[in-house]
């Protein structure tokens, strides 16, 4: 082994110092992702880690949702990889016959990048509208919100008490 090259260990909480990329564990272990190459899977993850910065900045369409731009020579440069590649990346993750669905991406035309929807690697049923204030069904309000000890009813049964053990708790 190279001495240049040696590595030393992480002390205490030191890992934490980093910033990561998640990839969902889903792409690694799940039956439906196994065709899928390592490469398109880390590019999946660092199409995620965009939409983070997307969402902040209201990149959102007309139906709400987020949407990124990651051009070729970004993809190139941060995969280290040619052109083909990372061409070849994107339509592996890319809705159409070849790719698997994760993303799907809109040509804008006239020299503007090409628009990115990276999709759920999981399917769930889209959340309903939030309900405005108005409209939640409330109880009615009869009379006082407040009791009386008249108005109060009680069970008939007699009150009961828990047993005491002889035990401390810690």
């Amino acid at each position: 082994m190279n001495d240049d090259m040696a590595f030393d260990y992480y002390y205490g909480d030191e890992s934490e110092q980093f910033a990561f990329y998640r990839i969902p564990r889903q792409l690694v272990t799940g039956e439906r992702f196994r065709k899928l190459s390592t490469d398109a899977k880390l590019l999946y993850g660092l199409l995620l880690d965009r939409m983070g910065l997307s969402a902040k900045n209201g990149w959102y369409d007309e139906r709400g949702r987020v949407y990124i731009f990651y051009t070729l020579s970004e993809i190139q440069e941060d995969m280290n990889c040619g052109h083909e590649k990372a061409v070849k990346l994107l339509a592996e993750l890319d809705t159409g016959h070849k790719g698997i669905g994760l993303i799907e991406r809109i040509k804008q035309g006239q020299g503007r990048p090409t628009r990115i929807y990276v999709k759920r690697f999981s399917t769930r049923a889209i959340p309903p509208k939030p309900v405005a204030p108005e409209q939640v069904l409330r109880l009615p309000i009869f009379g006082s919100q407040d009791f009386g000890k008249s108005e109060v009813k009680s069970s008939g049964f007699q009150k009961c008490r828990l047993r005491k053990f002889g035990r401390k708790l810690y």
